[in-house]
């Protein structure tokens, strides 16, 4: 939802600083994979640090994408090693969750987790299969930047339970919605 209606938006804003940055993008992607693995470690000890190293590990995850394309150096496989590092930082973010929640003592909480894991990677499988079909498939309310949010407030407000049921229910929403945005798309196909 904030990618597709919002794109590149930090851009312009970013990109004076973005080409004084003389680094290859995939090294800031990995930096943020990095950054992004501390944090599921850390979210499963401590949420309100684990949380601050979710936004850290986010603004990296911008910044890639701002580098590559204010210094014209995209590639289709900088794209690719972004989404896939993006679904393995989605995968630890929830089983550094839910080994917080088996810690704290609440199932529920790690039932949560793996449910929101299973939704989020399913949101990402949803549009890589869409496109696979050569149907565009941006469709949906949780799409990463959304879960990235979601995560970093429950965790920097201790707010982490009730943010989980709204991610799990959003997740599986999203999947469903994309679902039925590609079933409309291909009526007849």
């Amino acid at each position: 939802m904030l990618g597709g209606r919002l794109g590149h938006f930090l851009d312009r804003p970013l990109s004076s600083f973005a080409k004084k940055i003389n680094v290859n993008p995939n090294l800031l992607t990995v930096t943020g994979f990095l950054v992004t693995t501390a944090a599921a470690v850390v979210l499963s000890q401590n949420l309100f640090a684990g949380g601050a190293l979710v936004i850290l590990g986010g603004a990296f995850d911008v910044l890639d994408g701002v580098v590559a394309r204010a210094n014209d150096r995209t590639t289709r496989f900088g794209a690719f090693l972004d989404s896939v590092l993006d679904r393995y930082s989605d995968a630890f973010l929830f089983l550094g969750l839910s080994w917080y929640f088996y810690k704290s003592d609440s199932p529920e909480g790690v039932i949560l987790s793996l449910g929101t894991m299973v939704g989020a990677l399913l949101i990402s499988y949803t549009r890589a299969r869409a496109e696979g079909l050569g149907q565009d498939c941006h469709a949906g309310l949780m799409e990463r930047p959304e879960r990235v949010v979601f995560m970093a407030f429950g965790a920097l407000t201790g707010w982490i339970l009730p943010v989980m049921w709204i991610m799990l229910v959003l997740t599986h929403a999203t999947v469903l919605q994309r679902v039925h945005h590609v079933w409309r798309a291909m009526r007849g196909n």
